[in-house]
């Protein structure tokens, strides 16, 4: 995310006028770093000996450092030293260590640079930072690891910290004798070393040298590590984890890597060129994971299964991050982007091929379906705000880049290329994939060098098709228009969720794939390429836009031929994606505008007879939505969206069970799990009941009173309709439990408890070194589930701003992530005043994009409570769910 800037169209449609970049006098072509962690001050210790190509004849080399204390350099050039004492200055805005010497190296020359310098060894997961975790005796341990995406590299050492400047890199790390040293490739040597912090006798452990890559994939780790290996692939491949972590419980991951990199061997037709492939779990990591070329970082609970303490859902998301990091290695690490604008490259493709690759190897799970209702919706929730961005956003500087690691890089840009494969053909969207890998190996690219791969596998001109929805902001809404005679009249326009468009912001005409649905089949040859057109359909009966939601957009039908959609799905004439892509659509033109909410509310309330997980997922998510929009609402209409979810999802929660056994299947146990927690959350006394019972064997020491699929719904029910003695036993959960799914289950629960005293004792938690940084927002899910949560949320916000600021830092991800949770979920006009006043006078450098995002959100809440306030009061009237 980043905000618009006056760009200055060079090359190719590259904007490069606005970006900060470094001088291009000398080109880096191999680093050796050498680092030495001191675990007692925090620091660490180091050495860059870089080997430049002068470009231009020159008397300066600028590069990249942040918070470094550089101590000297060398420059040297033909065996001769060009400067011992360079003049050394610092622009602290751009993040730049300039050296001027008096004695030019010449054009066409080679010259090295060597520089010693000191670090921090920081408590913010940026750069080379520490972690902490406790051991088994209950000590705490700690480990020296790293982050460096986007542009913390230059946290660790100087360095050409963009991605397009790639290198080869040497590694040396001095540490103790008794810890692991880990970096991308395997070791070369070790040696003794006098230690220059403590005249200790340490290893130093060197690397070696690896392929050209970016700096931001560079990693290293120091530390205490146990390890689980396997041979099935070609390489040796590893989990690691530091003590107190059972490290068997790495064998999931460490079995799917070894399968998924020899299949996308295969699919890419690229062997993986490390020599082997490393996956830790990292107890503090501000990410879902890292794909660092051979040594990929996890957050432990995105690593590490226990299966018998966690749900379906758990291992589903474990085996959707190892395969999304395993495709980087190919699409992202081998063939780079040249510059941040191109991150949809790496995080949109690995996006879709984790979801492709998963579908092949657990076809039960039908993740194509999901998708449905997981990215897509992601997608199109985030690019129907105003403050959304292009797939492809201009970047100008290094605080703006963390922002654009959002929906629309990775959902959006995964929903494109799965538009793309549909409209090409998988085969042949894998070939141009493949031929686009080949030909860019250890090189950068552009989006329009991908699409030029495309087109010459499929004969067809992709760009001019998909830079349309690369460029530009946001989507189209297709409405539907009957006009007899087997004719349909299409129309396209820009969809805002607030549905306000404005004539300026509807300039854009998108191809839109119809995709259409009917009797016959699905016809993919038909495509909207204007503003509005007519096509014929076979049958008017029966015709669906849109077959399996694969395309980026919204269609918009008339009521009647929505009832009639809702009849086809009872038939079996709709699938699974076609249905849940159905209510989806609904649920949101109702939100902005173009149907009533009572219309939707009242398609659902026909669903009743559903079958697919899916499609209640969407269900439960759109009845979900109305209730937090109307949440500070009055409270009878509130009550009676309750009654209303209640009496939908009850009947098939009883029927389906809340007993769960070896032969229910992956989907059935998250069914079952997601009609147990809705129903007991709105209020269903016999699920309530037996929640409570469940409760309170489990916290009397039967564990397998609670089924892991339904802990986090047991929990939330006990402290909803609990007080001080379940707040109490759950927090101690967290307190006592070793196992980081279910500490995050009790974290998320938490907030449940509507009690003043026990919001307050939540949000305690925030600032209490209880809880890592890394899962600061954990205790905050729980209170965004009623108005005095959400109050108490921002009023804590308020009165600890200053301090929320020097704990995260604007300039890496988590504080926009934490101004989302603290603002969003108001929905009123003084809420909003409220917000943007408090923000008014302060900088909003590095989160500018998250809260203009959330203040559209609640723009968009305003308007359609003022649109539909009486009709769903109305409706809930009607149906008998209030008196």
């Amino acid at each position: 995310m980043c905000r618009t800037h006056a760009q200055a169209e060079v090359g190719g449609g590259v904007n490069v006028a606005a970006r900060e970049l470094l001088p291009t006098n000398v080109i880096p072509r191999h680093y050796h770093v050498t680092l030495e962690p001191n675990f007692s001050n925090f620091t660490f210790d180091g050495t860059v000996v870089i080997d430049l190509d002068a470009s231009e004849d020159s008397k300066s080399i600028s590069l990249h450092t942040l918070e470094l204390d550089v101590h000297s350099a060398t420059i040297s050039s033909g065996g001769q030293t060009v400067s011992s004492s360079p003049k050394i200055s610092y622009n602290e805005t751009a993040q730049v260590t300039t050296l001027d010497f008096d004695n030019a190296i010449s054009k066409g020359n080679k010259a090295q640079l060597e520089i010693n310098f000191t670090g921090q060894l920081n408590d913010k997961m940026a750069g080379f930072y520490r972690s902490t975790y406790k051991k088994e005796d209950g000590t705490q341990g700690l480990l020296a690891v790293s982050q460096m995406e986007p542009t913390d590299a230059r946290r660790s050492f100087p360095c050409f910290d963009e991605p397009s400047l790639k290198a080869e890199f040497t590694v040396t790390l001095i540490a103790d004798k008794n810890l692991t040293c880990l970096s991308n490739m395997d070791v070369s040597g070790e040696t003794e070393v006098q230690s220059t912090q403590t005249n200790v006798t340490k290893k130093a452990v060197t690397f070696n040298k690896s392929p050209l890559m970016s700096t931001y994939l560079l990693a290293f780790v120091v530390g205490e590590l146990n390890y689980i290996e396997t041979n099935e692939f070609r390489v040796p491949v590893r989990v690691y984890a530091p003590p107190g972590q059972n490290i068997e419980h790495g064998r999931f991951s460490l079995n799917l890597a070894a399968k998924t990199l020899a299949f996308y061997e295969k699919v890419f037709g690229i062997e993986f060129p490390l020599p082997k492939m490393d996956q830790i779990a990292i107890p503090d990591f501000a990410q879902g994971a890292m794909e660092n070329w051979g040594l990929v970082t996890y957050r432990v609970v995105d690593l590490l299964l226990d299966e018998k303490v966690s749900g379906a859902a758990t291992k589903e998301r474990v085996a959707e991050v190892v395969q999304h990091e395993l495709a980087h290695q190919w699409f992202g690490n081998l063939v780079t982007m040249d510059w941040w604008d191109g991150l949809w490259l790496n995080e949109g493709f690995a996006t879709w091929a984790s979801w492709y690759s998963c579908n092949i190897f657990y076809p039960e799970w039908k993740v194509w379906e999901t998708y449905v209702v997981d990215n897509l919706q992601r997608a199109l929730s985030l690019d129907s705000l105003r403050s959304s961005h292009p797939i492809e956003v201009p970047v100008k500087r290094a605080d703006e880049i963390n922002q654009i690691f959002d929906a629309i890089s990775y959902s959006k840009g995964s929903c494109v290329l799965r538009m793309i494969s549909t409209y090409l053909g998988e085969d042949t969207f894998l070939e141009g994939v493949r031929r686009y890998l080949k030909k860019h190996a250890y090189g950068n690219t552009q989006t329009g060098d991908l699409w030029a791969s495309l087109a010459e596998a499929s004969g067809k001109s992709v760009e001019d098709v998909m830079q349309v929805w690369t460029k530009n902001i946001g989507f189209p809404v297709v409405t539907v228009e009957e006009k007899g005679d087997n004719t349909i009249k299409l129309k396209q326009n820009r969809f805002l969720r607030t549905g306000d468009t404005k004539p300026e912001e509807d300039k854009v005409i998108y191809p839109v794939f119809l995709g259409l649905r009917t009797k016959d089949g699905v016809d993919e040859s038909q495509t909207l390429n204007k503003r509005e057109d007519t096509f014929k359909v076979p049958d008017t009966d029966f015709f669906k836009l849109n077959a399996n939601h694969t395309g980026l957009y919204r269609t918009s039908y008339t009521p009647e031929r929505l009832a009639k959609l809702g009849e086809a799905a009872k038939k079996g004439l709709l699938s699974v994606e076609d249905r849940a892509g159905m209510i989806a659509d609904a649920g949101a033109l109702a939100t902005s505008g173009y149907q009533k909410t009572s219309g939707v509310l009242n398609l659902l309330k026909g669903f009743s007879a559903e079958t697919e997980f899916v499609v209640w997922n969407e269900i439960i998510g759109r009845v979900a939505s109305v209730q937090s929009a109307w949440i500070f609402e009055d409270k009878a209409v509130r009550d009676g969206l309750e009654a209303f979810l209640r009496d939908l999802v009850s009947a098939k929660a009883h029927q389906l069970g809340w007993e769960f056994s070896e032969k229910d299947g992956h989907i059935e146990q998250q069914f079952k799990a997601m009609l147990f927690g809705s129903a007991g959350l709105s209020g269903d006394q016999k699920i309530i009941d037996s929640a409570r019972e469940m409760f309170k064997k489990y916290m009397a020491g039967d564990k397998s009173a609670v089924h892991p699929n339904i802990r986090g719904s047991v929990f939330s029910m006990a402290l909803k309709h609990g007080g001080k003695e379940e707040y109490d036993a759950v927090l101690n959960f967290y307190r006592t439990s070793t196992n980081s799914d279910e500490r995050n289950t009790a974290l998320r629960c938490l907030g449940r408890a509507k009690d003043p005293e026990l919001i307050k004792r939540t949000l305690d938690l925030l600032f209490s070194g209880e809880v890592k940084d890394q899962d600061i927002y954990m205790p905050t899910t729980g209170l965004r589930s009623h108005p005095e949560g959400i109050e108490a949320l921002y009023q804590w916000m308020t009165e600890n701003w200053d301090e929320l600021v020097k704990k995260l830092p604007p300039a890496l991800s988590m504080l926009g992530t934490m101004v989302t949770i603290f603002t969003s979920s108001f929905t009123k006009k003084e809420q909003l005043a409220k917000v943007e006043k408090f923000f008014g006078d302060k900088s909003t450098n590095g989160f500018d994009q998250s809260l203009a995002q959330s203040l559209d959100a609640i723009r968009s809440k305003i308007s359609w409570i003022e649109r539909d306030q009486e009709d769903v009061a109305a409706w809930v009237k009607e149906n008998k769910y209030s008196s």
